[in-house]
Order: structure tokens, then C-alpha cells, then sequence
């Protein structure tokens, strides 16, 4: 069963954030499923830190992203979903390839949600763990 409220798809995530800091970091929308959002960033000129590897703050941004988008898409419509809190745990290191993130919900509620987002590089392995909690305000 779709936790999602309001029609979704890679399309309307792709224009969503047309014209964001994600546009400009080339996240790329993979895949809506029934619970989940996928998405991944290229580790490139763009997104590296000066020793080479991907820098920790784009991890955030395709994070935060990631569970904002999940937020924003499960909650009811009208409804606005805003950031409360996000952390990152670094846990290897990308010079290359792609980081992809999956964002599930760990918490539902009518006033909060919280999401798990999880990166991995080329390779399957685990990078980063995130974790967003976003307040859902009703309509102004």
C-alpha cells in the first residue's frame, strides 16, 4: 500500500526541484515506490571537497532532499512539510561514481514525520546514514 497522498512520480520530483541547489548538484530522481524515494548524486567537480571525495554537505542536501520530498508527498494535501532537525553519520568515503539514497519513514504523524535516508556508493556500500525530522504545518 502507497503512503503517498498526492499523485507522484520521478517527473514531478525532477520538476519540483527545478531551479534548486539539488538541480545544481545534478541529483538525479531514480524511483517513487510504494514507502520509499530514490535518488542519487554524481561525485564529480561539482560535489567534491578539496581532498577529492564526495563533501559531507551534498550528502545533507541529497538527504535532506530526499526526506523532504517523502514528507512533503505523504502528508495530507494543503499541508506543508519544514526541516526541524537533520544529522549525518559519515562512514566511507566516495572519490568516484555515484551516491545513491533511499528515504523511508520512520514516523508518520499528523504534526511531525521523521525519515531515514541511507547512501551508498557504486559498490552497494553503505556511506552515510541521515535522519530528518520535518514539522507539517497546515495550510496558511
Amino acid at each position: 500500500m502507497s503512503i503517498w497522498k498526492s499523485p507522484l512520480s520521478v517527473e514531478i520530483l525532477d520538476a519540483l526541484n527545478a531551479g534548486t541547489v539539488s538541480e545544481t548538484l545534478g541529483v538525479e530522481f531514480l524511483e517513487v515506490g510504494p514507502d520509499f524515494l530514490r535518488a542519487r548524486v554524481p561525485v564529480d567537480r561539482r560535489t567534491r571537497q578539496p581532498y577529492g571525495i564526495l563533501h559531507g554537505g551534498v550528502s545533507v542536501v541529497l538527504a535532506e532532499t530526499l526526506g523532504s520530498c517523502g514528507a512533503t508527498y505523504s502528508c495530507t494535501p494543503g499541508h506543508r512539510a519544514v526541516g526541524l532537525d537533520i544529522n549525518a553519520n559519515h562512514l566511507r568515503a566516495t572519490a568516484e561514481g555515484h551516491v545513491t539514497g533511499t528515504s523511508r519513514p520512520v514516523h508518520l504523524g499528523r504534526t511531525t514525520q521523521v525519515w531515514q535516508i541511507d547512501l551508498h556508493n557504486d559498490a552497494g556500500e553503505l556511506t552515510c546514514v541521515s535522519r530528518i525530522t520535518v514539522a507539517i504545518l497546515a495550510p496558511r
